[in-house]
């Protein structure tokens, strides 16, 4: 399903790091993996896993991926940084920072859940820390951050005003959202209709994923001698 969309750079969250290299080759991508929970005993997780997946689900271990298809508008992965946001209790979490051929970056983020304090905190730092390694580049900034714009929107006013990242969202409830910073939204962010992630499976069909991945499109800033 993944492979079959058309897209230059994808973001996700809770993959199972045993799926990154798999991804990337069916994908035709370059790929940034960071590790965010449930990774101890990743061997034993993985296991499991293929022996009962419904049984183990999240359990199996998480990372953010970021996929980047090397014939795409953004080129290969030039740079891969890792931002260790907080380890230990609730759970690690981790910003992955992608600088690709282009010039733009890119950052993953998975933030906090029910822990709004804390999720707040996540994000801003992210924040913070994306643009000050984009320097003056486009930047793209999204994944799961676990805040609505109804409950929470002054940390949307915040990261807009303060650090230029805004775009429209996918609505007053979403969790899911892309940000953006010097780039022109072309189409607004969007989730799939649930058909689109469903595959046929034993005469019935499977959803992946619990979320409904987002959609957008942005133009790329014009800058000399770029492709």
């Amino acid at each position: 399903m993944l492979a079959g969309a058309g897209w230059d750079v994808a973001l996700l969250q809770e993959c199972p790091p045993r799926f990154a290299a798999m991804l990337a080759e069916a994908c035709g991508a370059d790929s940034h993996l960071v590790l965010t929970s449930r990774n101890s005993l990743g061997a034993l997780r993985a296991a499991a896993a293929r022996i009962n997946p419904d049984l183990i689900a999240s359990g199996e271990g998480g990372s953010n991926l970021t996929l980047v298809r090397r014939d795409g508008a953004l080129g290969a992965i030039v740079e891969r940084r890792e931002l260790a946001i907080h380890e230990g209790k609730p759970e690690r979490r981790a910003m992955a920072f992608t600088r690709t051929e282009a010039g733009t970056c890119v950052a993953n983020l998975h933030a906090t859940n029910d822990i709004p304090d804390l999720t707040v905190e996540d994000v801003l730092l992210a924040a913070r820390a994306a643009t000050d390694w984009a320097g003056e580049a486009p930047l793209l900034f999204g994944g799961d951050l676990n805040l609505r714009p109804a409950e929470t929107p002054g940390v949307f006013a915040e990261l807009a005003q303060r650090f230029g990242l805004s775009t429209p969202t996918t609505g007053p409830r979403a969790i899911d959202h892309l940000l953006a910073r010097g780039l022109e939204p072309v189409a607004p962010p969007a989730p799939w209709p649930a058909k689109r992630r469903e595959v046929p499976q034993g005469g019935r069909a499977l959803r992946l994923s619990d979320h409904a991945p987002i959609e957008a499109m942005f133009r790329l800033p014009a800058i000399a001698g770029m492709r």
